[in-house]
């Protein structure tokens, strides 16, 4: 059973194998290369507005945060990071932070989200973005440093969530005995 839940600074500690490889790949993420710990646990945990992980029996799969694209008078888009555990790809992970994290935006009162700089190489998540229902609005040519392919396009990406209706705040438990749990309480057990 997948669980997503707020993300500890213990949590971090697991995550920073993985935060720090994906980074050094120079392959997805914007991130300095050369960022410590320290630095990366203010950038992914400490600055959005909700950083999240997924695991399932204890092992770390992955992590998400929401943030706000934009102060002021953008302040009602979102944005999220997505990093998924080396064991952990091809297992459905990354979808399912990014539908939990649809629904945790709404709930934070943003009514879409923009990705600003998918790598367009990056082909898994462009394809995956596009199935959750997210429209490639820009290109930025040779706007990304790729680690082997050197110069490479970023996409912008956007999905507009207002007309999603706002539900009742999830537990952030995903599971079978969490929905059992739920249904058992509405019917009075």
């Amino acid at each position: 059973m997948i669980q997503i839940r707020p993300m500890t600074p213990e949590d971090f500690e697991r995550f920073w194998p993985t935060f720090q490889a994906i980074v050094q790949a120079r392959q997805t993420y914007a991130f300095d290369p050369a960022l410590n710990i320290d630095q990366a646990r203010t950038l992914w945990l400490e600055n959005p507005l909700r950083t999240l992980v997924a695991e399932a029996d204890g092992e770390l799969l992955g992590s998400y945060f929401l943030k706000a694209n934009a102060d002021g008078p953008g302040g009602h888009v979102g944005n999220c990071g997505y990093m998924v555990c080396e064991n952990a790809r091809g297992r459905g992970v990354a979808r399912l932070m990014c539908e939990h994290s649809q629904k945790l935006a709404r709930q934070e009162g943003f009514l879409a989200l923009q990705f600003n700089s998918v790598v367009a190489t990056n082909e898994v998540a462009v394809a995956l973005w596009h199935k959750l229902g997210f429209e490639t609005v820009g290109r930025l040519p040779k706007a990304y440093r790729h680690g082997e392919l050197g110069l490479v396009d970023c996409l912008v990406m956007y999905k507009w969530l207002a007309d999603e209706p706002v539900v009742e705040k999830p537990p952030l438990l995903i599971g079978r005995k969490n929905i059992e749990a739920r249904v058992s309480r509405r019917r009075g057990r």
